[in-house]
């Protein structure tokens, strides 16, 4: 990887007053030895908290960081296409406002394939913040592991994403981001790949009922990118499954309830996301935050 790779690094932020500047500062923290950040650009949708004023409060202190408003929340896919229509790179980087980066040299390990010029889409490896105790805890990291184990036979790119803009913008109706911009990508003759040690730090839900919230508007999503594109997603191959089960459980540990609680969850989630799908309800561009997940 030359020294002439630039990107644009961007956040889309609604309601983040607690975690914008520890995620702003971490894309800060991260070395750039082998390519070169030309613009942080944060998006706030209609942000009714603290987050605008403390990202303005940010932009003295940083030359290159930017930041666009939208007067009113409209969904990711509407901030992440603003962010396109005004950032000057063509590889952008999608952090989480509510993520961090896990090390110093994460960002680095996501760009590094792009070196292949085949590659259009790059997932990292996200890690929860969680303790593994409580039931909601054990099941994101399961989940997040068996996420790991999936991509490494077959890409899942999801909360941490690097790509080439190749002119997709993303339908404002739907919540599918990465998936879609993958899907475009590898109809242009490119392909996505993992970077297993891009390590990213999320929070995943605190509660039971959390969890089951959060994971079945994900698969809400994901519903509707098999129903309108007929596009498979890794993580619903039941066979990867399987594989990245038994990963897991190397992994964690043998802990028979938790693994069955979190299997029963996630089981639960995807029938409740189907059904949802099949009466046609819409899908969820716009959704009510998770608030366990928000305290990274």
């Amino acid at each position: 990887m030359s020294s002439g790779t630039h990107i644009t690094v961007g956040i889309c932020a609604y309601n983040e007053e607690s975690n914008i500047e520890r995620s702003i500062r971490s894309v800060y923290e991260q070395r750039t030895d082998d390519f070169d950040i030309d613009e942080i650009i944060v998006v706030s949708s209609g942000s009714t908290d603290g987050t605008d004023e403390i990202v303005s409060g940010l932009l003295p202190e940083f030359e290159n960081l930017r930041f666009l408003t939208q007067d009113k929340r409209e969904g990711k896919n509407s901030a992440i296409n603003l962010l396109l229509d005004n950032k000057k790179t063509q590889i952008v980087v999608l952090l989480n406002a509510d993520n961090a980066f896990g090390s110093e040299d994460s960002l680095s390990n996501l760009i590094t394939p792009f070196s292949d010029p085949k590659v259009g889409i790059v997932g990292g490896h996200p890690v929860p913040t969680n303790g593994r105790d409580s039931f909601a805890g054990f099941a994101s990291h399961m989940l997040w592991i068996m996420h790991h184990h999936v991509s490494e036979v077959h890409p899942k790119i999801g909360e941490l994403v690097a790509f080439r803009d190749i002119g997709t913008r993303l339908p404002a109706r739907t919540q599918s981001d990465e998936d879609i911009l993958r899907m475009k990508l590898e109809g242009a003759g490119y392909r996505g790949a993992y970077a297993p040690d891009a390590v990213i730090r999320n929070r995943g839900p605190d509660t039971v009922a959390d969890f089951i919230k959060q994971r079945t508007r994900v698969n809400i999503g994901e519903c509707y990118m098999k129903r309108d594109y007929g596009y498979d997603i890794p993580t619903w191959d039941y066979r990867l499954l399987v594989d990245a089960m038994f990963g897991a459980v190397r992994d964690m540990g043998f802990h028979p309830v938790k693994i069955a609680l979190t299997v029963a969850m996630e089981m639960f989630s995807r029938l409740k996301a189907a059904a949802y799908v099949r009466s046609d309800m819409g899908d969820m561009n716009v959704w009510d935050p998770v608030s366990t997940t928000k305290k990274l």
